[in-house]
């Protein structure tokens, strides 16, 4: 990791950074509505207490092979890079010093369509994986939750801002984005991953 990162926000067992604003507004309002666009979107499906759920959000998997990542008990194919997020990523490695070689998109259509508690601690991500997370569109609240004490960080992601977490975050800490009434925008995530293990389909 590169020596000038922002401060590590977490008080212990982890490390989160938010860098803050990778893109200014028109570069972010450009990617949004070309990400918006491109995208293969679905709506996402996952197993919840034995049952398979269909999430009123809309994901979408895209890496360097068509390898397969399993999350919430269900399988995904990636798809091969568009040159939208092939540019993104290369401002994420760049401002973050690390590689990356797959991202998982989450598009929420409201503030009353959210994630719940939990953390991305699956066996193809590695121990303490990195996961670099970029904002665009509406500004939303993450929240942290420390998986022993219950301590809590919360933080105002920005429209075109970059969050980092990295080190053991993903095994002491769960992290979710609250549905909220007041939001009424959309919002893309992209959380930038480097799959350590894959199975080829």
């Amino acid at each position: 990791m590169k020596q000038n990162y922002p401060p590590n926000l977490l008080p212990k067992n982890g490390q989160v950074y938010y860098f803050g604003k990778l893109l200014n507004e028109a570069e972010a309002e450009d990617f949004f509505e070309l990400l918006l666009k491109e995208v293969s979107w679905k709506h996402d499906e996952v197993m919840i207490f034995g049952r398979k759920i269909t999430t009123a959000r809309k994901t979408a998997w895209y890496g360097d092979k068509e390898f397969e990542y399993t999350y919430s008990k269900m399988t995904k194919k990636a798809m091969l890079w568009l040159p939208e997020l092939a540019l993104l990523r290369q401002k994420v490695e760049q401002e973050t010093a690390l590689v990356f070689n797959s991202c998982l998109l989450n598009l929420y259509h409201s503030g009353e369509e959210g994630m719940s508690w939990h953390s991305d601690a699956e066996a193809e991500l590695g121990r303490q994986p990195a996961i670099a997370s970029v904002s665009l569109g509406a500004e939303r609240k993450f929240v942290l939750k420390h998986k022993q004490t219950g301590e809590k960080l919360e933080l105002q992601l920005e429209q075109g801002s970059l969050l980092l977490m990295a080190g053991e975050t993903q095994t002491h800490w769960l992290h979710s984005l609250p549905k909220t009434k007041k939001v009424k925008e959309p919002r893309i995530n992209l959380t930038f991953r480097n799959i350590k293990k894959w199975k080829t389909p």
